[in-house]
């Protein structure tokens, strides 16, 4: 295959909402309908309870902190991002659920910080404020050049792939479906004339032969092809036989990435056939500190994912920089808490033949 070696970036959730939008220059309403927590600046306060003060207002940039700089030091040929937020101005909360996520139009600034080629969309809040507010968000991005995935006006647009352009007619390719098992509610599904998310039942063979064949469609030779799932519950390493199936039936198929998202921490990594599958990439942005319950997950660290593919697909080399959410904005991680990250993927990804080194810079290398 002719070409140049391509890099991508890519992270899981990206929640610009609640206590994030709330220190940001145009915060919107900040009225919650959650069981403890009515007012999102609250979990500011948690926040600074946790980790000290947070100026309010902050610049667009500073929830991302050394991240930006470590993108743009990685020079990615395509930025790819789980959009976790409705961006909209709407008061309607969707009913039965538990926890709302939404931004203001008016601070979209601070996503586009991070210069984002794609948002996914296939997740379990994007229609925190029903399909009006879905639609909006649909509007924000496109008035901001950044390209949606799994989610659209229909199902035709839910499933229509974004793309990326690269030198010599190349592209990359981005599909984008979620699972209920991540909490997406079933009635979110798209349909003929109805707004929503691409939703795919479960892990099953026939799904995965489905979703294949979509691959295979939207392919073209030289395109790279990313699957992007929303899948699975928020905690835990354990890839269970289906996950893994699936992922693998999706490779045969012809993606080229697996980018799976929905926990709130970094799950295991595999190389099948020479192609990567991300089982889970964990939270990147969000306003969780402070919050109790899960610590022994060390859901404050994050990561930032570098793939380099070769000009067929396959993968020649993944670095992940550790990053630590410190009064909503992410520092580079210590050395001590990058080696127990390195420690943990290590450990949890042997059974899928993947081990995880660190770097003399402090980045982590995946070894397969």
């Amino acid at each position: 295959m002719s070409g140049a070696a391509v890099t991508l970036f890519l992270c899981g959730d990206v929640m610009l909402g609640r206590g994030v939008d709330q220190i940001l220059p145009h915060p919107g309403d900040p009225a919650l309908r959650e069981a403890y927590v009515r007012d999102a600046r609250s979990y500011v306060e948690l926040a600074e309870a946790a980790g000290g003060p947070v100026p309010r207002p902050a610049g667009f940039e500073w929830p991302w902190g050394g991240a930006l700089a470590a993108i743009d030091e990685a020079a990615p040929d395509a930025r790819i991002v789980n959009l976790e937020t409705a961006v909209t101005r709407s008061g309607a909360f969707a009913p039965g659920k538990g926890v709302h996520y939404r931004m203001s139009p008016a601070n979209l600034p601070c996503l586009a910080a991070a210069r984002p080629d794609v948002c996914v969309l296939a997740n379990n809040h994007v229609l925190d404020f029903g399909r009006p507010g879905l639609e909006e968000t649909l509007d924000a991005l496109a008035g901001a050049g950044i390209a949606a995935a799994g989610a659209g006006r229909d199902l035709a647009a839910a499933r229509r792939p974004a793309t990326v352009p690269l030198e010599g007619g190349r592209r990359v390719v981005v599909l984008a479906f979620g699972m209920p098992s991540s909490g997406i509610p079933p009635s979110w599904s798209a349909g003929p004339g109805r707004p929503g998310v691409d939703v795919v039942d479960e892990p099953s063979p026939a799904a995965a032969a489905a979703v294949a064949e979509r691959i295979r469609r939207a392919g073209r030779p030289g395109d790279v092809v990313v699957a992007s799932v929303h899948w699975g519950p928020n905690w835990g390493y354990e890839v269970s036989g289906e996950e893994a199936g699936f992922a693998h039936a999706l490779i045969d198929g012809g993606a080229d990435i697996v980018h799976g998202h929905s926990s709130h921490h970094p799950r295991p990594l595999e190389v099948y056939r020479e192609r990567l599958v991300l089982y889970g990439c964990g939270d990147l942005v969000n306003d969780y500190e402070g919050i109790t319950g899960y610590e022994r997950y060390r859901d404050d660290l994050r990561l930032l994912y570098f793939v380099r593919l070769e000009p067929d697909g396959r993968t020649a080399g993944v670095r992940m920089v550790p990053l630590q959410a410190r009064r909503i904005r992410l520092r580079h991680a210590s050395p001590g808490d990058a080696g127990w990250l390195r420690a943990v993927l290590d450990r949890a990804g042997r059974g899928l033949g993947s081990h995880v080194d660190r770097e003399p810079d402090g980045s982590l290398a995946l070894r397969w």
